[in-house]
């Protein structure tokens, strides 16, 4: 038998998943600022990649949001 769709929490599972992508973010950020003279051309790229994809999972997520607050609306 499958379980009750429970979508009481989704608002702050996405919110806690929205802190931890800012988290992971910033950190890389900060690795490339603090050890910019230490990395190839390659590194970077692949930091600065994983951050876009961060910055595209932050707006979706944002989306979710406001959609599970229209729904608890409804």
């Amino acid at each position: 038998m499958a379980k009750p769709d429970d979508r009481s929490d989704n608002v702050e599972k996405l919110q806690s998943s929205i802190q931890n992508t800012i988290r992971n973010f910033r950190e890389g950020e900060d690795y490339l600022s603090e050890h910019a003279d230490e990395i190839s051309g390659e590194e970077k790229h692949q930091i600065e990649q994983k951050n876009e994809k961060r910055l595209d999972a932050i707006r979706g997520f944002r989306e979710e949001v406001k959609d599970e607050a229209a729904n608890r609306e409804s």
